[in-house]
């Protein structure tokens, strides 16, 4: 069966491309879940996404909020684009102000159970839907999150592999995550083994189809710490 190649487009080209209207309601439903994904995570309590780490260990010593904090840090990492000489899009602007303010909003609204197995169940369905959010977000071909560009960026201008980048950038933030008392756990690692095959298993069915792009044997495997 032949699928629909990701294409690589420059921020107005994306917007010119077709299919604008539900490329831009796709967009912003993943963002907003993917904030909420992450969320739920947080109230299970059972560990977080590497960048959420450092986000979660950060908030121990500054007075503002988990998604203030993911917002400052992907206009730190949008910065570090400059020298890259990345380009951001429109899904790299709103991944940077959506998903923290998604993040806010969702643990503003719910309290933290206390129930062993309701903290299990809030990690397992906040993997599930960050997964379901990277496929939705990835899918409307908008352009990629600061955090994702800062992976190819240096991927491209030091000539290592995709994977080599990704793992050293979050060994980096786990470990400085963790010196200012970051959450890792049991969900730190079920999230980086799992988040990868659940996007790649669910991307087919939100993929919008560009003009002007390859038919392939199969859609590339999203990075886990996507569309951050």
């Amino acid at each position: 069966m032949t699928t629909v190649q990701l294409v690589d487009l420059g921020p107005l080209t994306q917007l010119r491309a077709g299919k604008l209207p539900r490329r831009l309601v796709q967009l912003y439903v993943g963002l907003w879940l993917y904030g909420v994904s992450l969320a739920l995570m947080v109230l299970g309590d059972i560990g977080l996404a590497p960048w959420d780490v450092l986000h979660s260990g950060v908030i121990r010593h500054v007075p503002i909020t988990l998604g203030q904090a993911v917002v400052v840090f992907s206009f730190i990492v949008l910065l570090l684009w400059i020298p890259l000489r990345e380009k951001p899009g429109l899904g790299t602007i709103s991944n940077a102000l959506v998903v923290g303010v998604a993040a806010d909003v969702t643990l503003g609204m719910f309290d933290a159970p206390d129930a062993m197995a309701a903290r299990i169940a809030l990690m397992v369905g906040g993997i599930v839907l960050c997964g379901l959010a990277t496929a939705l977000y990835i899918g409307a071909q908008l352009g990629r999150g600061p955090r994702d560009g800062l992976m190819t960026g240096l991927a491209r201008r030091t000539g290592l592999s995709i994977r080599l980048v990704r793992t050293g950038i979050e060994v980096t933030v786990v470990v400085l995550g963790l010196l200012l008392g970051g959450t890792l756990g049991l969900g730190t690692v079920a999230y980086a083994l799992t988040i990868g095959p659940i996007a790649q298993w669910m991307m087919p069915w939100f993929l919008v189809t560009l003009p002007g792009t390859a038919r392939v044997g199969g859609i590339p495997e999203p990075d886990p710490e996507l569309p951050r």
